[in-house]
Formats: C-alpha cells, structure tokens, sequence
C-alpha cells in the first residue's frame, strides 16, 4: 500500500497531444488540460470537438491523447 495516496501526489509527469495534426509535448499535465478547456471553450464547429476529444482523453489520465480515429 502507498504511503502518500495517488491523489496527493502532483501532477506533473508528460503527456503528448495531438489535435488538427499538430503534435505537442507537454510537461506540466494541468496546463494541458488548461489550454484545451479553453480551445474547447472558444471555438465552434470541428475545431472545438477536436479539442473536446483530447480533452476528455486528458481528464481520463491517459499519456497520449489524440483527436484522430485509431
């Protein structure tokens, strides 16, 4: 059993996204997270549901999250 609880620790390991063909490496996963809440909240149309697809990968924890069908 951990010592610290997996919600105490940081969030801070990397996480790779790739939205409209762009390929991004972050660092800090809250600023990912961040910058797609506010994609999703400022365009319309295709673009925001691309955003909305990699944001929900990222709310679900997972490394790689990508708006494109695999």
């Amino acid at each position: 059993m951990l010592k610290i609880s997996e919600l105490a620790m940081p969030r801070s390991r990397k996480v790779t996204t790739v939205c409209n063909g762009r390929r991004e490496v972050w660092t800090d996963y809250e600023q990912a997270k961040a910058y797609f809440l506010e994609m999703m909240m400022s365009t319309e149309g295709e673009e925001r549901d691309r955003a909305e697809c990699v944001y929900i990968q990222l709310l679900h924890g997972l490394d790689e999250c990508s708006d494109e069908d695999e």
